[in-house]
């Protein structure tokens, strides 16, 4: 009796230990700072979208989101950081679909997205802008049209590099339209609005808060937008799929981490990234650029990356883009 009261009093607390172990674990995360890494040189959507969602997430989580620029190679450094970094939750990237389209534009990539990666959430989406240059003298899409057919291979346009969204944008509408057009890559936008509001080159796809400056000041003309429901900043501007059937590209924007983190502390992530999309005070900036919080279930956003890695993987081998 005396030995079996000793073994329990060996055994009992190991046993409470045990179990409470498991609530302690998913109680205690985050128990520090999350590095919200963004994959860019700072300036532009993904910038504003990081900085605006890491102040609401961290009051959803109780610590500090701590926004963190590795930019390089169109996105793949920040996107690498991530992929090798520990499945605890820590580090976490935004990104844009470059995340989609590297894998097709390289023909080897440091990281899989499908196994390297999981999808958190799907947090914005936005459209692009078809702009030209008042130069080129069209004020409409038809009128676009009417000289890229009546002047076939003299038309231009510039884009923020060689596979970023504007250029596979513009492919995707030289297809739907029927029109031949030259692409002049710049190493960023705002290098190429330089060229197109000095009429170097005649039209680009942009983001809208990128944009929208010039657009205010009659230095770029807008002609449509790229989502598949106008813009409330441009109500009057029609959408591409309006005038081209079969086009849609949203510049959304997603949060991806770690595969392989505990699914307590991947749950955790994905509630709070979805319950500070909901702050009011996110919703009004994120309006201001014409950007929509959006925030997907764990296997929406997963079947949403897969579905935008096959549409983009199309159009980049059809119109033969490669960065190697």
């Amino acid at each position: 009796m005396r030995a079996f009261a000793a073994i329990m009093r060996m055994l009992l607390p190991a046993a409470l230990a045990f179990m409470l172990a498991a609530p302690v674990s998913a109680e205690s995360f985050p128990s520090r700072p999350i590095h919200l890494i963004l994959p860019y040189a700072p300036g532009g959507i993904i910038e504003f979208v990081g900085r605006t969602l890491a102040q609401h997430l961290g009051e959803v989580l109780g610590q500090p989101v701590v926004v963190e620029d590795r930019p390089g190679a169109g996105g793949i450094v920040g996107v690498d950081y991530v992929a090798h970094s520990a499945p605890d939750g820590y580090d976490i990237v935004l990104v844009d679909p470059a995340i989609v389209t590297n894998p097709t534009l390289h023909k080897s990539l440091p990281y899989d997205i499908f196994k390297d990666l999981v999808t958190i959430s799907i947090v914005a989406t936005a459209p692009e802008v078809l702009v030209v240059a008042p130069q080129l003298g069209v004020k409409t899409h038809a009128a676009l049209i009417a000289y890229g057919k009546a002047n076939p291979g003299k038309l231009n346009y510039a884009s923020a590099g060689i596979g970023s969204t504007p250029h596979l944008a513009a492919e995707m509408w030289k297809e739907r339209a029927g029109i031949e057009a030259i692409h002049v890559p710049y190493k960023g936008i705002g290098p190429a609005f330089i060229d197109l509001m000095s009429g170097k080159v005649q039209m680009s796809f942009s983001s809208l808060p990128a944009a929208m400056p010039f657009i205010s000041k009659g230095s770029l003309i807008p002609l449509a937008t790229t989502g598949l429901e106008r813009s409330p900043l441009f109500p009057d501007l029609p959408t591409l799929s309006e005038l081209l059937p079969g086009y849609d590209v949203d510049l959304w924007l997603g949060v991806y981490g770690r595969a392989g983190m505990p699914p307590d502390v991947l749950d955790a992530l994905h509630g709070g990234i979805n319950k500070a999309l909901q702050d009011d005070q996110l919703k009004a900036a994120f309006a201001k650029f014409g950007i929509a919080p959006r925030g997907t279930r764990l296997q929406e956003g997963a079947e949403f990356t897969k579905e935008e890695y096959e549409k983009w993987r199309k159009i980049i081998i059809d119109a033969h883009i490669t960065l190697d």
